[in-house]
């Protein structure tokens, strides 16, 4: 099969090109900028373009595919030459159904959680090498890539992203995969430049468990009172499955998870990970692992890359960076590092980075949202609210969201990073929240400051 990528750059579309590859397809592409690590990674493979930029001359009707990413706008050249020919055009949730369409499809949806139950259910069966097709938002410890397709597997596990699948197709990814197994952890408003309300944002999931083919299996947080109403509402044929967080407790910073064998040590913590956890011990007995399997395999979980993930730590300290940004994750991954360390001062830190949380309309969502912190910091770019064409964010109006009395504010990067170095984290636990990089923050320098 030949496929050519229009925006091969990207986080997904790269992972992808690079699974087809694998798979034995010719593969090409085009973009006008390449990042690392996807510079890297796709020169590795050979597929990194030779120039960047747009070439309507790649574009002939001999290509059985093209794979359009949404960083490519709607009058790009090679996009036109293509419609022009004829050739066939896919979506990257489309190129991914298509791969999948004779598999059972298992679809992780949730505003929150969904890379974090995904990884979980791939690392409990790859510990019992159970080798199954899957497309997942982060990369994972003993997995080359974000993407693996075959022939032969009969599984395919999807995280099931809300966002819109191309500039020509603006519906949310996660409607076109029809899943046979569903599971949604939770719907907390987000993507406001997409979805300009709350009610629109939540209709989306509606659909997504009215996607599921007749006779599927939806499983979901019925402690999330939003996912709670819609599964209990939906009249699609189905099986319907509701979890809630299992039992645990906290014993001198270790999270002891309750089994019938007894209190089970875990790497990860925190409400809302137990939480995914229940939902991906439900997924995972649908997919032929029992209990014990699962409990077994789960013991071994470090995270997924970026979500809670622990970049530091001394005798005295530790420091995390999560990719939370939402108002509801910022609160859950908050509070679940002040559980974790309640004898430690917690100093959490978080970068308004996204189009949502540098709407001055949306800022208000973020109330409460840092309570859990001993010492809160929010840190965002004026620059980044002008490339985003937003209206103005002021300082005040940032304290006055939060609603948190001594929250610090920074706007400049380099006094950001001074604060970070002349503080003195003894007996601390540092989290650093953020879908960016604080606006050029090294990350191994503050592996230093622990």
């Amino acid at each position: 099969m030949r496929v050519h990528f229009i925006a091969i750059g990207g986080s997904a579309m790269h992972n992808l090109a690079m699974a087809l590859h694998q798979k034995g397809d010719q593969v090409t592409g085009s973009d006008d900028v390449i990042f690392e690590p996807s510079k890297s990674r796709l020169d590795q493979y050979g597929l990194l373009p030779v120039t960047f930029g747009w070439f309507p001359e790649k574009i002939n009707e001999n290509l059985d595919a093209i794979i359009l990413g949404m960083h490519a706008k709607e009058d790009n050249p090679e996009l036109l030459k293509a419609q022009e020919l004829g050739v066939k055009i896919y979506s990257y949730p489309e190129f991914l159904y298509e791969q999948s369409k004779n598999k059972t499809r298992v679809v992780i949806g949730g505003s929150h959680g969904k890379t974090t139950i995904t990884s979980m259910i791939l690392h409990v069966l790859h510990y019992h090498d159970k080798d199954v097709d899957y497309m997942v938002g982060a990369q994972l410890e003993g997995f080359d890539t974000m993407v693996h397709l075959t022939e032969e597997n009969d599984f395919m596990v999807l995280e099931g992203d809300e966002y819109l699948s191309s500039p020509i197709d603006l519906r949310p990814k996660f409607h076109l995969y029809q899943p046979n197994i569903a599971l949604v952890s939770g719907i907390a408003w987000d993507h406001i430049n997409v979805f300009p309300t709350f009610d629109g944002y939540v209709d989306q999931f509606r659909i997504f468990m009215n996607s599921i083919v007749h006779g599927g299996a939806l499983v979901y947080n019925e402690e999330d009172q939003e996912v709670k109403k819609l599964a209990e509402s939906a009249e699609n044929p189905m099986r319907k499955f509701p979890y809630t967080t299992p039992i645990y407790k906290v014993d001198d910073g270790q999270t002891l998870l309750e089994t019938p064998e007894g209190d089970m040590p875990i790497a990860i913590f925190g409400a809302h990970n137990l939480s995914n956890l229940a939902g991906a011990k439900w997924i995972c007995q649908h997919m032929g692992v029992d209990e014990d399997e699962f409990y077994e395999a789960i013991a071994s979980f470090t995270g997924a890359s970026k979500r809670l993930e622990k970049i530091a730590e001394s005798a005295t300290s530790v420091a995390y960076k999560d990719f939370a940004h939402s108002p509801s994750k910022v609160s859950a991954t908050t509070a679940a590092v002040k559980e974790q360390y309640q004898n430690r001062k917690v100093v959490a830190c978080l970068e308004l980075h996204t189009y949502s949380s540098l709407n001055a309309e949306f800022l208000k969502e973020y109330e409460g949202a840092l309570d859990a912190a001993d010492e809160a910091v929010v840190f965002y770019s004026p620059d980044a609210v002008k490339i985003k064409q937003l209206e103005e964010v002021s300082t005040a109006q940032i304290e006055q969201a939060f609603k948190k009395n001594d929250l610090i504010t920074y706007t400049n990067p380099a006094e950001f990073k001074a604060y970070l170095t002349q503080k003195d984290f003894s007996n601390s636990a540092l989290l650093l929240m953020s879908s960016g990089n604080y606006g050029g923050l090294d990350f191994d320098e503050v592996k230093s400051m622990i």
